[in-house]
């Protein structure tokens, strides 16, 4: 039975898949606008800082003021509204909310709810991407212990790449290369939330029709977000960062095949297995055309004669050996795509991609001479920017993990484009997000 026919099932029944949703961000808000039109899915309770702004935002997503207009919990539940509240934790703490789906985009404040809501029985799915570079195994590990499932969010792109990498080795091919498109130039890895609409193609009067947040965007033109989400797929995949870190090639999607092969095959990896990056644009920064900026691929080999020859029967592009070809998803569409995972959760019980160990890491890359006393300001900010480096790499240089960033204290300077450590800086740890992430380098040493 499909997913769509399940969740109509559970409509009929009247016994819906009951979510709450932490963050009514931008991933919130473009899943509250799909929500509402998927059957068997009720948004018990929204929690959200800024209580106006979430409800602006699902007047925004095309919600009736009446459907988030619910008094409390218990009401929405009886009436199908949903309640709108700024306690996450009491969210959480609801029986009858059966998935809690965290999308705040701060890895260590979603580090506290995610453990709360495993500690709850709940299922969680994490759009916080961000917590799942820095200490997702130890996550999951968690979840685990305590019988819950906990997933990554299916339309960003680490949980569809882990969909093609699924797929690839379900029919028997071997996964070579996969990864994500990105627009690329090694000088935006200093770019600035101030810097960010001159380079990533949209106008600041379109960033703020859209309510866009210039540091979480900026994250991705700086190469964070890149590191990031290619960390989440090897650790979900069991594939390998490259060792001097993402190498940002140049090329279309038929150029796929030729590029993602070992180097000793043609291509730009230094082996197989490996995550990595397709630039869209060509090195006098033109764009290249039928690119896949927005999208995700996998690239397989054809380990046997039989599997070649059938490439060339059926008219797969390839490279020029006829061996290595590439499938991909050249669109994602974020927080609209999100209710795959909730029903696959909902009524599968299964995730759309969780973290298995900790082989890729995202450290933290001063773009500024920082001086002793500063405090950074995280992801996509004035102070650093992430890199993709193994894990055995980073843990023995005692590298500091991106996700742990904000907020934290130069305790010496930093030159620009060096790689900060723990030795460079204060932090608090006291946090559960700095006690899984020592669990999670732990892993590295075992």
């Amino acid at each position: 039975m499909s997913l769509y026919r399940q969740l109509q099932a559970r409509k009929e029944a009247a016994n819906p898949i009951r979510v709450g949703v932490i963050g009514a961000g931008k991933f919130g808000t473009m899943f509250l606008a799909q929500a509402a039109r998927l059957p068997g899915i009720h948004v018990v309770g929204i929690a959200d800082l800024n209580v106006a702004q979430a409800r602006s935002n699902l007047t925004l997503a095309g919600w009736p003021q009446a459907a988030h207009a619910a008094g409390s919990f218990a009401a929405a539940l009886q009436s199908g509204a949903t309640f709108v509240a700024d306690d996450a934790m009491a969210l959480i703490a609801q029986p009858q909310v059966d998935i809690i789906i965290e999308c705040t985009g701060d890895p260590v404040v979603a580090a506290r709810h995610l453990t709360a809501a495993f500690a709850a029985g709940k299922h969680c799915i994490s759009a916080t991407v961000e917590a799942d570079a820095m200490c997702g195994a130890a996550l999951a590990r968690a979840a685990e212990q305590a019988g819950v499932i906990y997933s990554m969010a299916y339309g960003d792109q680490p949980a569809m790449t882990v969909e093609l990498v699924d797929w690839a080795r379900t029919c028997g091919f071997e996964v070579v290369a996969a990864g994500r498109g990105h627009k690329w130039k090694p000088e935006y890895r200093f770019s600035t939330p101030d810097t960010i609409w001159d380079h990533w193609g949209l106008t600041a009067e379109q960033a703020a029709r859209g309510r866009l947040n210039p540091k979480m965007f900026n994250s991705f033109l700086d190469g964070t977000k890149p590191a990031i989400e290619t960390s989440a797929i090897a650790n979900a995949c069991g594939l390998d960062a490259p060792e001097a870190g993402l190498a940002y090639p140049s090329g279309s999607i038929d150029d796929l095949p030729r590029l993602m092969r070992p180097r000793d095959h043609g291509g730009i990896l230094g082996a197989g297995g490996q995550v990595e990056v397709l630039n869209c644009l060509d090195a006098q920064g033109a764009e290249i055309p039928y690119d896949i900026r927005m999208g995700v691929w996998v690239c397989l080999e054809g380990v046997t004669e039989y599997q070649r020859r059938c490439f060339e029967e059926y008219k797969v592009t390839t490279d020029d050996t006829g061996r290595y070809f590439a499938a991909y998803k050249r669109w994602h569409l974020i927080g609209l795509e999100l209710g795959i995972s909730v029903a696959n959760v909902g009524l599968r019980q299964e995730a759309t991609g969780t973290a298995r160990e900790f082989r890729a890491d995202v450290v933290s890359v001063a773009k500024r001479d920082l001086a002793v006393g500063e405090i950074l300001d995280g992801e996509g900010g004035y102070c650093v920017a992430g890199q993709l480096r193994p894990a055995r790499v980073s843990v023995q240089m005692r590298a500091l993990p991106l996700g742990l960033t904000g907020g934290a204290r130069m305790r010496r300077p930093v030159r620009a484009d060096s790689i900060l450590t723990y030795d460079d800086v204060v932090l608090d740890e006291t946090t559960i997000a700095f006690g899984l992430r020592r669990q999670t380098e732990a892993m590295v040493s075992s």
